[in-house]
């Protein structure tokens, strides 16, 4: 299912974005050919309306309406068993790459220093 919302990915950003590239129209035709009918109309309904057709969900938030996206379809998109669409705006969903993820750091761990009574027994 990646290869399918990679090549969603690439064919909107070569009509959408305007990437320059060698032989556009066959490009173009090579990506629609491994797309499957009824996820390509589904697309192509949302780019006639002027729309982008994917969208990428980050902190489990659509970034195309900005809605909340259920835990379930984001696990279903880490998993990647199939494709899942907004349930507000009706674009593809996918994640982002992994290598344009920031660096989280461990969080540190706080020590709790005693208070009240336990101060007096436990001095720091």
């Amino acid at each position: 299912m990646n290869e399918l919302i990679n090549g969603l990915l690439k064919l909107q950003s070569i009509e959408f974005d305007g990437q320059v590239v060698p032989d556009k129209e066959k490009c173009v035709a090579e990506l629609r050919a491994k797309i499957p009918a009824p996820i390509l109309g589904h697309y192509d309904r949302l780019v006639a309306r002027g729309k982008k057709g994917t969208a990428i969900v980050r902190n489990e938030v659509c970034t195309a309406c900005h809605m909340h996206v259920p835990r379930g379809v984001v696990l279903t998109l880490i998993r990647g068993d199939d494709v899942q669409l907004c349930e507000n705006c009706g674009r593809y969903l996918c994640l982002p790459d992994e290598a344009a993820l920031p660096k989280v750091a461990e969080p540190v761990k706080k020590t709790r220093t005693p208070r009240g009574r336990n101060a007096l027994l436990h001095p720091v």
